[in-house]
């Protein structure tokens, strides 16, 4: 669970404020806080069992916003990588463990929202970095903005290739699990 008190800090993977530096001075961008009820991190990827996917319980977001100039939002989020709870519960530490996310030495996974460009209406094309493991890569990745009276969800996903990041490159684990994992973020905000 997100806790208000910790919104002020950005996503550990990942969906507190990017050591990358802080948020551009723009006129009307104002602070918004999560709604941590309307808001989720997930991750789903391929097995010989099936599909599994997990949730991320413990995460921090810097949202700052202007809902009339959407593509000036400036997004940053700090996921706790040990906060990832699977659907099946044995395979959760395997995940959390040195073979995967290796979460001892590498406890934070950072997202930060480099651009967002305007299709048409509510769809939006985000671009933005994704730092797992020490390593940043590029995300580009459609989203949906929908307006609610004070609120403003943020809804979409992208694929990442885990050995890319150096996750589960060694031993059975690289045969057992798909590449791609797929991650959905689904923010709900509201101005602080």
């Amino acid at each position: 669970m997100v806790s208000r008190r910790s919104l002020s800090a950005l996503i550990l993977l990942a969906v507190g404020v990017c050591a990358l530096g802080g948020p551009p001075v723009l006129a009307q961008v104002s602070r918004w806080s999560v709604v941590p009820a309307q808001s989720s991190i997930t991750m789903r990827v391929a097995s010989p069992l099936g599909h599994r996917s997990g949730r991320f319980e413990r995460w921090e977001a810097d949202v700052r916003f202007d809902p009339e100039a959407p593509e000036a939002a400036w997004v940053a989020v700090t996921v706790q990588a040990a906060s990832l709870r699977m659907d099946n519960a044995s395979l959760t530490q395997p995940a959390i463990g040195p073979a995967l996310l290796d979460t001892a030495r590498f406890p934070d996974i950072r997202f930060r929202l480099t651009s967002l460009r305007r299709l048409e209406g509510e769809r939006f094309t985000a671009e933005a970095d994704v730092t797992m493991k020490g390593v940043t890569r590029p995300v580009r990745f459609p989203v949906t903005l929908r307006s609610a009276g004070q609120t403003v969800q943020m809804t979409g996903g992208f694929s990442l290739d885990r050995a890319a990041y150096g996750i589960g490159t060694q031993g059975s684990w690289n045969r057992l699990i798909g590449r791609q994992v797929r991650v959905d973020v689904s923010l709900a905000t509201r101005p602080a």
